[in-house]
């Protein structure tokens, strides 16, 4: 069985209560409160950037050239596709992007980006693919679920957008390269005994997630 099929059956009702939110079942049908989303927009504008950090470690804890590359498609995938969506539809509201770069981080911001990079820092490359692996791969999970959906309202064109980038093949495409590339890593670094130690971090991470849907609606 893949790793992350192996992680997310083992953490199943905790991925579902990332994955099934209500913050993503109203964005679906467009019943979510505009503020909501512009909240969890901006913060995950800042959650990116250090989520570009995580990638550039990763890096830095690649042990082949092939893994170098890998890290390092995943940083281009956040700077020069995720960013500039957050900052296309924050600029439907007058948010600019020197504005973005300016707020201040939501506690949930910080807890969740320093999880990461501190499981990063203190791990190998695999304990760092595994803390990553939710954000990833559970927003091609999250678009694929609500493909079909029809947000309404003010701000369902918005919301819209948003599922069909992370519906779109290529960053379905990134998901599956990803899942991929951590089974790869799994060849060499994963044993029966360490299992439990990654789905700890995969399931803080999927929590994490969880309440960052949470911050939006608060």
């Amino acid at each position: 069985m893949p790793l992350f099929d192996r992680l997310k059956a083992e953490n199943l009702p905790t991925w579902q209560a990332y994955t099934r939110h209500d913050f993503v079942r109203r964005l679906a049908d467009g019943s979510l409160p505009e503020n909501a989303f512009r909240t969890y927009l901006q913060q995950d504008y800042l959650f990116l950037i250090h989520f570009s950090r995580a990638y550039a470690l990763a890096v830095y804890k690649s042990q082949t050239l092939g893994d170098m590359r890998n890290a390092l498609e995943g940083l281009k995938a956040i700077m020069d596709v995720e960013m500039d969506l957050h900052v296309e539809l924050c600029a439907g509201w007058g948010i600019s992007k020197d504005e973005l770069e300016r707020l201040d981080e939501a506690s949930e911001t910080m807890a969740y980006t320093r999880f990461v990079l501190e499981t990063g820092l203190r791990g190998d490359l695999l304990d760092l693919q595994v803390a990553l692996a939710p954000c990833i791969i559970g927003y091609a999970e999250i678009a694929r679920e609500n493909r079909a959906a029809t947000p309404s309202g003010p701000a369902g064109s918005s919301y819209r957008r948003w599922i069909d980038e992370y519906a779109s093949s290529a960053y379905q495409g990134v998901a599956a390269d990803f899942a991929s590339w951590m089974d790869k890593t799994a060849e060499t670094y994963l044993t029966d005994a360490r299992f439990p130690s990654l789905s700890r971090i995969f399931n803080e991470a999927s929590r994490l997630e969880a309440d960052f849907w949470q911050m939006g609606l608060r």
